[in-house]
């Protein structure tokens, strides 16, 4: 049963029951949201968001924003909670502002950077031993380098239609798709470590939906924890 079916009933009280659990600590990422939820989005609050934005959300993620709240306690750091500031709803984190706003009605690209090049750009990454203790003149290479490998890691069209949802620390982050194909799945962001996005897959190898990436982190949760779920 997934997500949609079971409409989120109960993730709740699971979570505070997570909350108030000895050894709670012990889930990755739970000193970031401490177990919280916000509050849920009114339908109004939702429709208002959706027309901000110019697109529907996944299904599994908005009726989570409706039933379960607008963000708070999730996988790693949490769930970016999406906030209504100063008229405008903006999803708010660590790298939430990665979300380009203008842009989430377009289609999310599934093929990034073309591998022969990333590869050869990054073997063109200068090193310092190539300067005789130049430091500045490693600096300038360096900077330019870095420069040309953000305008192709980087740019805000490479995650159009997607929405940073959370990060995992060390500038690791996930982002929910919500334009174009892959719509409602989970894709990964290694680019800190110079590699492209790439989607999100469980051990079998099946793409991560928004619903599955969250309840299979409540479940792990739970038994590590030793809480039996919807206890």
């Amino acid at each position: 049963m997934d997500a949609v079916d079971q409409g989120w009933a109960g993730v709740r009280q699971r979570v505070a029951a997570l909350g108030a659990a000895p050894g709670n600590r012990e889930v990755f990422g739970a000193f970031g949201h401490e177990w919280v939820l916000e509050e849920p989005l009114t339908e109004d609050a939702l429709a208002e968001l959706e027309a901000q934005i110019g697109v529907r959300l996944p299904e599994e993620y908005r009726t989570f924003l409706t039933q379960v709240g607008a963000g708070g306690a999730g996988p790693a750091y949490g769930v970016f909670p999406v906030r209504r500031v100063e008229g405008r709803w903006r999803w708010e984190g660590d790298g939430a502002d990665l979300t380009d706003l203008t842009l989430l009605a377009e289609p999310f690209p599934e093929q990034g950077p073309d591998p022969e090049t990333l590869a050869a750009l990054l073997a063109e990454c200068p090193e310092e031993e190539s300067f005789d203790d130049d430091l500045d003149a490693f600096d300038t290479a360096y900077e330019a380098w870095d420069s040309r490998l953000a305008d192709v890691l980087w740019a805000p069209e490479r995650t159009a239609g997607a929405v940073a949802i959370c990060h995992l620390g060390c500038a690791q982050r996930e982002w929910l798709i919500i334009s174009g194909p892959q719509r409602g799945r989970i894709w990964s962001d290694p680019r800190a470590d110079e590699a492209d996005l790439e989607p999100l897959v469980d051990d079998a190898g099946r793409p991560m939906t928004f619903g599955r990436w969250y309840l299979e982190w409540l479940g792990k949760a739970e038994r590590a924890v030793g809480v039996a779920a919807g206890a």
